[in-house]
C-alpha cells in the first residue's frame, strides 16, 4: 500500500510502504563480491559490491483480532475472518545492516505496529528482529536480529553531495527482489515538503518505488549516502522524484535509538514560515531572510521570551536563521534546558531576547 500524506495538483508525497503480500523470501539479484571487469567497459559493479549484501528485504506482519471495521480500508492481502477472528497483513520494506551483530536501520512506516519483523540478506538468510526504536520526527526505525558477522555498509559523507552526483536505490521494489536502479542527486537539502517534521532530503531522479523504503541511496564508491523515504507521485509509482534521508542525520539518530532507546531534541513551541522575497514584500517585512512567526504555544519557552505573530526570527546564537529547517536545526540540535540567544525583527525594530528549550514532544500522529 501506499500511504499518501500531501501533495498539490492531484500528486502526491507518498511513504514507500509496498502492497502487502506473501511474506515468502524474495528471489535477489546478488552483485558478485569478486566481480570480473574489462577496465574498458563503465560500470558500477564494484560500488554495489560493496553494500548490496548489506541491504536487507523487510517483511513486517501486523495481526489484529475482533470483527472487521467498515471505517478501515481494505488493502489487498489483509483477510477478514468472521468476528473474533485474526486477520493479518504484511508490509514490504528494505533496511540496511549497520554493524556485525545485527543492527539495522530502516523507516518507521515500515515496520509501524508491526507484530512480526524480519529480515532476508541478499544471500537468502532470513533474521528475525526486535524493534529497537522510533524517531518520527526523521521517520526512522532501528531493528535488532541475534546475530554476528553480518556484512555492513560502508557510510559516506552526505554533507560533500553535490547537484549532479551519481547515485544507486538499492532495495526490493515491489517484493521482487534485490534491485539497483540508477540516478543522479537532484537537490539536497530539501525541506517543507511535508513528509516528517524534521527535513533536509536528498532528493534524486533514481527510480524509487514501493518496497524501497529503508533501503540504501549509495554514491558511485559504493557508500551509503541516505535512507530511502519518498516519492513525489501522481500514479503510485515513481516519476523521477524520491527523497532520501542524508546518511549524517540517519546515523545520528540510529546511534541515539541504539543507545537510549529514543533520540532528545530542543523545543521552544512555535510555528513560521521561511520568509521570501514575495512573502517579506506582502507582509511589508524588513527582512528578506528569516522565519516568520505564525503562532506560538501559551506558556511555551517562545512565549516566554515574548515572541508572537508578525516577528521575524533571523538568528539564533551565533548562526543565521534564513528557513524554518535553520530554525529547527539549531533548536532541536541544542537540546533541552539550553539557553538560547534569539534575533528578532518586529517591524523596524530589532529585538534581542533569550528561550530556554524545553523537551520536543512526540509529533501528533
Amino acid at each position: 500500500m501506499t500511504a499518501v500524506i500531501g501533495g498539490a495538483s492531484g500528486s502526491a508525497l507518498t511513504l514507500l510502504l509496498a502492497p502487502p503480500g506473501s511474506d515468502a523470501a524474495p528471489h535477489h539479484a546478488t552483485a558478485d563480491a569478486t566481480p570480473s571487469l574489462r577496465d574498458d567497459l563503465p560500470t558500477f559493479a564494484r560500488a554495489v559490491s560493496r553494500v548490496a549484501p548489506a541491504v536487507v528485504s523487510i517483511f513486517a506482519t501486523q495481526t489484529e483480532s475482533g470483527p472487521p471495521r467498515p471505517t478501515v480500508p481494505t488493502y489487498p492481502g489483509l483477510h477478514h475472518g468472521p468476528p473474533g477472528a485474526a486477520a493479518s497483513r504484511t508490509g514490504l520494506g528494505s533496511g540496511v545492516i549497520l554493524s556485525p551483530d545485527g543492527l539495522i536501520l530502516t523507516n518507521r512506516h515500515v515496520v509501524q505496529d508491526a507484530d512480526r519483523i524480519r529480515a532476508v540478506l541478499a544471500d537468502g538468510r532470513s533474521l528475525t528482529l526486535t524493534l529497537v526504536g522510533v524517531d518520527a520526527d526523521t521517520d526512522l526505525a532501528v531493528l535488532k536480529a541475534d546475530a554476528q558477522g553480518l556484512p555492513t555498509a560502508p557510510i559516506g559523507d552526505s554533507r560533500t553531495l553535490r547537484v549532479g552526483d551519481l547515485a544507486l536505490a538499492i532495495g526490493n521494489p515491489f517484493g521482487v527482489g534485490q534491485t539497483v536502479t540508477m540516478g543522479i542527486v537532484g537537490a539536497t537539502g530539501r525541506g517543507e515538503l511535508g513528509i516528517t517534521s524534521i527535513e533536509s532530503f536528498i532528493q534524486t531522479d533514481a527510480a524509487i518505488n514501493p518496497g524501497n523504503s529503508g533501503g540504501a541511496l549509495v554514491n558511485a564508491q559504493g557508500e551509503l549516502i541516505g535512507i530511502n523515504t519518498a516519492i513525489f507521485t501522481e500514479t503510485g509509482t515513481a516519476q523521477g522524484i524520491g527523497f532520501a534521508i542524508p546518511a549524517e542525520i540517519a546515523i545520528d539518530v540510529a546511534q541515539a535509538l541504539a543507545s537510549q532507546g529514543q533520540v532528545t531534541r530542543g523545543w521552544i513551541g512555535l510555528s513560521g514560515r521561511s520568509v521570501t522575497p514575495e512573502l517579506a514584500e506582502s507582509f511589508g517585512l524588513r527582512s528578506v531572510r528569516g522565519v516568520l512567526v505564525s503562532s506560538t504555544l501559551r506558556d511555551s519557552p517562545a512565549a516566554q521570551a515574548g515572541l508572537r505573530p508578525g516577528d521575524v526570527v533571523t538568528r539564533i546564537d551565533d548562526r543565521d536563521v534564513a528557513t524554518v529547517q535553520d530554525l529547527l536545526d539549531a533548536v532541536a540540535g541544542a537540546g533541552p534546558h539550553a539557553a538560547l540567544s534569539l534575533e528578532v525583527w518586529r517591524g523596524s525594530e530589532r529585538i534581542l531576547t533569550r528561550a530556554t528549550t524545553d523537551t520536543r514532544p512526540p509529533p501528533a500522529e
